[in-house]
């Protein structure tokens, strides 16, 4: 799962022991792992020294057994390999990489960034996120990307859950990952095999009760559990899901707080949506 990044409140630096806290907590509630220095984790806006820590705090927490693996994005491939090397200093098993950021890079340059980045030696998992960076990994793609060796999984978040049939056809060694929380049962039921999202940051124990009865095939359990959960989990999809999954650890107990620039509060009516929806949410035994 990709975890928010909480701030202090006076200065918005980084409160890693809040941090370290909260790995443990998603350890302690199911998670099998976490990915830190995502698009939930505001990567865009931290300095190089504090993305790095960020990571060795994750490491340090991660109970054994528990994998840490990072977003490694970045605008070019040079980059995002500084940061797998970085990121296998720091014992992480494994990264996650988007394609070129703020470029609408063709196939040959996505083919060159993984190729680049794939030379740190860990395992990537490619991010397919058309709707922020403007490159489609497409299931063509995304088979060149693993015939070459250079992708062990892929995390969805095209909104297709199409995708994942033509993924198993085309690519049948690769594994997709649940993307977006609000397909995440539709994707789960079409073979992914892991879910990377966000609102687990919230409520990670009925995620990961989700998570059992997708993948064991217990619609029964799986359909109503996701139902009442689907209200929060449709920000996932919004362009202001870091505030609402931090405002919904906030309503939880747990430290979601403010958000760097150029994140801005929420609309008070938003707020408002969320705050009740967590409470009801929490009060009908959610966690």
């Amino acid at each position: 799962m990709a975890t928010a990044l909480p701030f202090h409140r006076t200065d918005l630096s980084i409160d890693h022991d809040t941090y370290a806290a909260h790995v443990r907590w998603l350890a302690d509630n199911g998670c099998h792992g976490v990915v830190p220095n995502g698009s939930l984790g505001e990567y865009q806006v931290l300095s190089a020294d504090e993305r790095a820590a960020v990571v060795r705090t994750a490491v340090r927490a991660a109970p054994p057994g528990f994998a840490v693996i990072p977003g490694v994005s970045a605008y070019g491939a040079d980059e995002a390999r500084r940061w797998a090397e970085q990121a296998g200093e720091a014992g992480c098993p494994a990264v996650m990489l988007l394609p070129p950021t703020a470029y609408r890079a063709d196939d040959a340059a996505v083919l060159a960034h993984y190729r680049k980045a794939a030379r740190a030696g860990l395992p990537i998992v490619a991010y397919n996120n058309p709707l922020d960076t403007r490159v489609d990994l497409t299931p063509t793609l995304l088979r060149r990307l693993h015939d070459e060796g250079l992708i062990v999984a892929v995390k969805e978040f095209s909104g297709d859950v199409r995708r994942a049939y033509t993924i198993a056809e085309l690519a049948p060694g690769l594994d997709v990952l649940a993307g977006a929380d609000d397909v995440a049962l539709e994707l789960l039921v079409a073979g992914a095999v892991g879910w990377i999202g966000g609102y687990q940051n919230a409520l990670p124990a009925s995620c990961v009760r989700l998570y059992r009865a997708a993948v064991s095939g217990d619609l029964a359990a799986a359909t109503p559990l996701y139902r009442a959960l689907h209200p929060l989990l449709r920000w996932d999809s919004r362009t202001e899901f870091v505030q609402a999954i931090k405002l919904s650890m906030d309503v939880a107990g747990r430290t979601g707080g403010p958000t760097r620039q150029p994140r801005q509060p929420l609309a008070p009516a938003d707020a408002e949506d969320i705050r009740a929806t967590t409470e009801k949410l929490i009060a009908a035994g959610h966690r």
